[in-house]
């Protein structure tokens, strides 16, 4: 391969690694369900669920956080840790405060963070029905956030039978929610290595132009 494919490639990468819209993991364990005291209690099952070799179940990426099962992803499962993460991105203009809903089917409860902060947890057993109104069904919460990238992560304990599950967002200034998918439109900032990145195959590929260029 020519230097010039190369430099090429690596303009390319550092293209697609920048313009990422919302991505969507989820990771699914099996585990003894119960309910949490409080959200970090929550986070703290859920991620030693995950981390046991032999309890994970792996790990899906999603295209829409839209009418989510778990079943249709991992098969009939009963008695199980869920966690789900949205990397997203925030910029100038959206700046300020968002709002975040995730309607769920949590038998034993759950909770919502962004960036690390808890929004909300609820104990009790969950179902939205579809419903934001529907009492226990659905982790919401706000959040000043700046411009950059973010994550937030939902975790919840089954102990059966899972229904549709869906997470949407409402950006600062915006009249309405939305829900996170991969066509949304929260691309992902990008990060200064990948500036740098970009800058330096930019300028080696004009470099190699003039170097060509008759004299």
């Amino acid at each position: 391969m020519t230097l010039r494919a190369k430099l090429g490639l690596v303009l390319l990468a550092s293209l697609v690694l920048d313009a990422n819209a919302s991505v969507i993991t989820l990771q699914v364990a099996t585990v003894t369900p119960a309910a949490q005291a409080n959200a970090a209690a929550y986070k703290l099952a859920v991620d030693a669920a995950i981390a046991n070799p032999a309890a994970y179940k792996g790990s899906k990426s999603v295209a829409a956080y839209d009418n989510l099962s778990v079943k249709n992803f991992y098969g009939s499962l009963s008695n199980y840790a869920f966690e789900s993460t949205i990397d997203f991105g925030v910029t100038a203009a959206q700046a300020g405060t968002w709002n975040f809903r995730t309607g769920v089917d949590f038998g034993y409860g759950g909770a919502l963070f962004v960036d690390g902060v808890a929004l909300g947890y609820d104990t009790h057993d969950m179902w939205w029905a579809n419903s934001y109104a529907t009492p226990n069904g659905s982790l919401q919460g706000a959040l000043d956030l700046a411009a950059g990238n973010h994550v937030l992560k939902v975790y919840g304990i089954e102990g059966c039978c899972d229904g549709g599950q869906q997470a949407q967002f409402k950006a600062a200034n915006a009249v309405a929610y939305a829900t996170f998918a991969a066509s949304d439109t929260l691309n992902a900032v990008p990060e200064p290595a990948g500036i740098a990145t970009f800058g330096l195959g930019a300028g080696a590929l004009a470099l190699m132009r003039r170097r060509r260029k008759p004299a």
